[in-house]
């Protein structure tokens, strides 16, 4: 079964950038489409970028224009850059990605925390 680490949170200024990295152990071609959640405290869990097999991608209305979804096959990783960071962007970002071989069972990551403040 394929897993997914994501790694790059950490606290940034108002208007920064930011990378995050969701790494497969296996081969990322064994999941369909993979996307990017978010949850800030007592907030409910948010989607916010999708990125299809064909390279397609759908954003979430408050971070469409700043995030950009990507994957590198090469990589075995999915990326979300996010650009002109706000305190509302502050949560626990996790990749998910559907495994073609299981089913397509839901495959999520641990999360990773990013805070934006000055």
């Amino acid at each position: 079964q394929v897993q997914l680490v994501e790694s790059g949170g950490g606290l940034v200024q108002p208007g920064g950038p930011l990378r995050l990295p969701c790494a497969a152990s296996g081969s990322i071609f064994s999941l369909d489409d993979m996307s990017w959640y978010r949850q800030a405290p007592g907030k409910q869990r948010e989607l916010v970028a999708v990125i299809a097999t064909d390279g397609s991608t759908r954003y979430s209305p408050s971070v469409k224009g700043r995030f950009t979804v990507s994957r590198d096959g090469a990589k075995n990783t999915m990326y979300l850059q996010m650009n002109t960071l706000k305190p509302e962007d502050t949560a626990v970002y996790t990749c998910m990605g559907h495994d073609r071989n299981l089913a397509y069972l839901e495959v999520w990551g641990q999360g990773t925390l990013v805070t934006v403040s000055s």
